[in-house]
């Protein structure tokens, strides 16, 4: 996709290397901006509408989050996820999803019981009235994101954020199917219900299922980049486009 499309001009203000990178990582996340994709620091500069230095820095921080690669004569890409590297993250993942569920049964309030239900009710309801892709994925992130900083362990999260992100590129395919969306969020509500019923040890485990179900789905639905099974290939191959067909 050309950067005119994948990214949008900034409104302006303070803070521009912030309002940068989150639209730069946004347009990774969602698929407008692909594996491979270059990362010109002038071209992205021109069409976000602001000087080359804050768009330099945010380039900097996707390298630093394993969104972004520096590849010879060719700058800053998008990084190319690799299979082995795929099932890796998900054997983490899995492991510190459940934990953060753990953790954050054990502080839960009031407060934040009705912030995940809230949030949960308007994935539900995104998945139900099948709006793109890219609003299930916010969503998805999104609820992820809550429980951890419900946890209350800032090292936790911060290792998930850059786990989830790097695995975030290798599910474009994955939620183009309706599905497959409307499994994530059933089982989100099971983490959900796990963890207001006080049992730390079932949002434990409902989480890192979740995880587990994530992975076997991504590997029945783009079997040639991420194997469930048998020797990985060198890297992934380029993923799709958001909203292609296939």
């Amino acid at each position: 996709m050309p950067i005119e499309s994948a990214v949008s001009r900034l409104a302006g203000g303070s803070l521009l290397a912030d309002q940068a990178y989150q639209e730069l990582k946004s347009a990774v996340l969602a698929g407008r901006l692909c594996p491979g994709d270059a990362l010109s620091v002038p071209a992205l500069a021109t069409q976000l509408g602001i000087s080359r230095s804050p768009v330099r820095e945010a380039v900097q921080r996707l390298i630093h989050d394993g969104l972004a690669t520096h590849e010879p004569h060719r700058g800053a890409v998008v990084a190319r996820v690799d299979v082995a590297d795929v099932r890796q993250l998900y054997v983490l993942r899995e492991v510190m999803e459940g934990l953060a569920a753990r953790l954050a049964t054990e502080r839960l309030d009031a407060a934040r019981v009705a912030e995940l239900r809230a949030l949960l009710e308007e994935h539900e309801r995104v998945v139900a009235t099948g709006d793109d892709e890219e609003s299930h994925t916010r969503m998805d992130m999104a609820y992820h994101r809550l429980i951890r900083e419900v946890a209350g362990n800032d090292h936790l999260t911060a290792a998930l954020d850059t786990i989830q992100g790097k695995a975030h590129l290798a599910l474009h395919s994955l939620w183009r199917s309706p599905e497959a969306q409307r499994l994530a969020v059933a089982e989100h509500r099971r983490i959900f219900e796990a963890m207001t019923s006080g049992d730390p040890q079932a949002a434990e485990e409902a989480a890192r299922e979740h995880v587990r179900r994530l992975r076997i789905r991504l590997s029945q639905t783009v079997p040639q980049r991420v194997p469930a099974e048998g020797p990985a290939p060198d890297a992934v191959a380029r993923a799709p486009r958001a909203g292609s067909a296939g």
